[in-house]
């Protein structure tokens, strides 16, 4: 199979990459301005330029769209905010346009989402049939999955991985918080009680591959595992996997002066589950958090 991925140097779609190249698939990598060599990993390289409405899809039989500014990369500013918006909903558009228009589409368009969609649910589990949130991620969220409609329009199979919390160490939000539980600086935040929405990331490249692969999957999947810790029981899972102690919280007042808005992503509750993922027959290798933070470590 030939696949076009944009997002090709971030935390998933560089592991994703290497799955399908070590499988024998083909890769194109869509990068923005002019394309380099060809990278040493066997992959290819193509152009895209969200803004300007471009993208050569170079033949591609599926695509996987996972590229957008990281929002927890700086301070929500009101610049920032739109920064975070604009490059998913016009990155994807082009993305679905660009589908929709090719000579041969390809069969299905992976167009990346996330659990913020659902906003701030307490306790209550949500699958996917739950309505939006009403906060800044959660319109993000409806505006983004929205804007592959183009594709959906022209009969491509759409799906869209609304993503937890991805257990890794290499990269990514989970990434940036190791090192200071490896310090024993690590506490819960908040009152704790907040449940977090979390995949290993073994279980996210399987599961997008899967959804590569299985045609009766559209629409909204969670890429969550069954099994939601609350963010005080991840706290604890850390100390004890790093034999480090993990006693001092985070107060809210002060995650809020030290972030601003996306303070309040962080200490809200999703209890999300993964029913179309499972419905579909996928099986989680790592479906508690204590088994994807052993299998990282």
């Amino acid at each position: 199979m030939r696949v076009a991925i944009t997002g090709s140097n971030g935390l998933i779609g560089s592991a994703l990459v290497r799955s399908l190249l070590d499988d024998g698939h083909q890769v194109v990598r869509l990068v923005r301005g002019a394309p380099a060599a060809g990278p040493r990993d066997g992959s290819e390289v193509a152009r895209w330029d969200p803004a300007g409405g471009e993208v050569a899809l170079a033949g591609a039989e599926a695509v996987v769209h996972l590229a957008g500014a990281g929002v927890g990369d700086r301070r929500w500013t009101a610049s920032y905010k739109r920064e975070i918006r604009d490059s998913r909903v016009r990155g994807t558009q082009t993305i679905a346009r660009a589908c929709a228009g090719a000579a041969v589409p390809p069969r299905v368009l992976v167009s990346a989402s996330a659990t913020g969609y659902y906003g701030d649910t307490g306790s209550r589990i949500v699958d996917e049939s739950a309505p939006a949130g009403s906060d800044f991620l959660a319109s993000v969220c409806v505006a983004w999955e929205a804007a592959a409609g183009a594709a959906r329009e022209a009969g491509i199979r759409v799906v869209h991985p609304r993503t937890g919390l991805v257990v890794a160490g290499e990269g990514g939000a989970f990434g940036k918080m190791l090192p200071l539980f490896r310090l024993g600086l690590g506490g819960r935040l908040g009152s704790g009680d907040q449940y977090w929405p979390f995949i290993s990331l073994t279980d996210h490249i399987a599961a997008l591959r899967f959804a590569l692969d299985t045609d009766a999957l559209s629409g909204p999947v969670n890429f969550t595992a069954p099994e939601p810790p609350t963010n005080r029981e991840v706290t604890r899972a850390l100390g004890r996997f790093l034999h480090r102690p993990a006693l001092a919280p985070v107060p809210s007042f002060a995650l809020r002066a030290a972030l601003g808005e996306f303070a309040t992503s962080i200490t809200c509750s999703a209890r999300v589950v993964p029913t179309a993922l499972l419905k579909a027959g996928f099986t989680f290798r790592h479906p508690t958090f204590e088994q994807a933070l052993e299998s990282m470590l």
